[in-house]
């Protein structure tokens, strides 16, 4: 017990010694937690806090353009700004020199498109009915009136933003055209004007989409992006000790100290104990810290409050493995790398592939069938599925089962073969 106390006593020297190794084990994920989080909840705010600044160019002579402005304004997803008289050519480098995203143009004859339209479809429905359909000039012509409208983005907004603008604009023209349709049909049918008690149904709310998140459990919270990104990149940040703990083997075994221990029988073993006692203490410090940080800190400067798993044992199980499996890594590369050089490239390139196949960087369902499979191969992948089962989800241990016993194995996996190695190095 002495020995080992000795030995720990030594390592936490160490640890303290090595200012650059703290400040990439502590320091540096704190800030890549602000900067990523921040970074992403202000994109999903960019859409849904009216933040998505729109130019409309109204040019239409009819009403229908101003009913369509006017839906957009009522949306409260974007930052309106209208101008009217604006050629179609310009519509480019009025987006590109000015600061909104994107431009919407609306033609001369938007509203005599949709009318157009309307009374085709009026007339369709009465003959259908075998009610005499009302005559119109031009009514032989079926040639569609062209009204539709343009939008012309900046090209530095990105194709989610697009794809999300363009289909909420076409849910509020869905909704003026089916509008105009009923009014036209009532017109043909002798009406000077929709109803009340139709009109009112009309401009009544549409059928409410209720969206919740999937959980096993009880718990009330609701996946937002510091729920994503605390546990993600605190993991990434835990498996980084590989510079630090790698570096410090390499170091030990080729300043001669791995042989000196060899001369007092028991002390090998000691101080690899105590240095993975030294280490899982900074991983669950990391830990620690991290998510302290995104319960009590992030609140104040803006961003979403991390809410912690309901269930403390699962949660303390995933940490401590995690922590484990990043410690037997890094010990594992210690021990096989020659130089320190090779123990810090190999260590820090390996932890960033296995981070980017294993869904830290992008969501693994974003990827393609093979990259699902080949993202198993990662231990980062497993520590994320268990956090994600905890801090999303609300996991019950069938979730856990997977992450737990892959983390077991993949930890008894890297120990086995650090200890082969320095066996056959006849250090122990």
């Amino acid at each position: 017990m002495e020995r080992f106390k000795a030995s720990l006593l030594k390592e936490i020297l160490l640890l303290l010694h090595d200012k650059v190794g703290l400040l990439l084990m502590y320091l540096m994920p704190l800030l890549l937690v602000f900067i990523i989080t921040i970074v992403q909840d202000s994109a999903f705010r960019l859409v849904n806090e009216n933040r998505l600044d729109i130019l409309i160019v109204n040019n239409d002579k009819g009403p229908l353009g101003d009913s369509l402005v006017q839906s957009m304004k009522n949306a409260g997803s974007f930052k309106i700004d209208v101008k009217e008289g604006v050629d179609e050519s310009q519509l480019a480098n009025l987006t590109l020199e000015g600061s909104k995203l994107a431009t919407l143009f609306v033609p001369a004859n938007f509203t005599q498109s949709l009318s157009s339209n309307s009374q085709r479809i009026s007339d369709a429905m009465l003959s259908e009915f075998g009610m005499e359909t009302v005559e119109r000039e031009n009514s032989g012509n079926e040639k569609e009136v062209q009204g539709g409208v343009k939008l012309i983005f900046d090209p530095v907004l990105q194709e989610s933003f697009q794809v999300t603008l363009i289909n909420n604009l076409q849910t509020m023209i869905s909704g003026i055209e089916s509008k105009e349709m009923i009014r036209q049909l009532y017109a043909d049918m002798g009406y000077d004007e929709i109803p009340s008690k139709i009109l009112k149904e009309l401009n009544r709310n549409r059928t409410k989409i209720v969206a919740k998140p999937a959980m096993s459990g009880e718990s009330a919270m609701i996946p937002n992006s510091t729920q994503h990104n605390v546990p993600a990149w605190s993991i990434f940040a835990m498996f980084f000790m590989v510079i630090s703990l790698g570096s410090n083997l390499v170091k030990e075994r080729l300043s001669g100290s791995f042989v000196r221990l060899q001369t007092i029988p028991g002390s090998f073993l000691h101080a690899m104990f105590a240095k993975i006692a030294v280490y899982s203490f900074v991983a669950l410090t990391q830990l620690m810290i991290m998510f302290a940080i995104g319960v009590f800190v992030f609140p104040l400067i803006g961003l979403p409050k991390l809410n912690l798993p309901s269930h403390i044992f699962p949660f303390l199980l995933i940490s401590v493995l995690s922590a484990m499996a990043a410690i037997s890594y890094a010990a594992m590369v210690g021990t096989y790398a020659k130089t320190q050089e090779q123990a810090n490239g190999f260590g820090a390139i390996s932890i960033i592939i296995f981070a980017a196949i294993g869904g830290i960087w992008v969501p693994s369902f974003v990827m393609p069938d093979y990259m699902v499979m080949i993202s198993k191969l990662s231990p980062l992948h497993w520590c994320l599925e268990g956090f994600y089962s905890l801090f999303l989800k609300d996991g019950s241990w069938n979730q856990l089962m997977g992450p737990v016993i892959y983390l077991v194995v993949f930890t008894v996996l890297c120990q086995f073969l650090s200890l082969w190695k320095l066996r056959r190095q006849h250090y122990i």
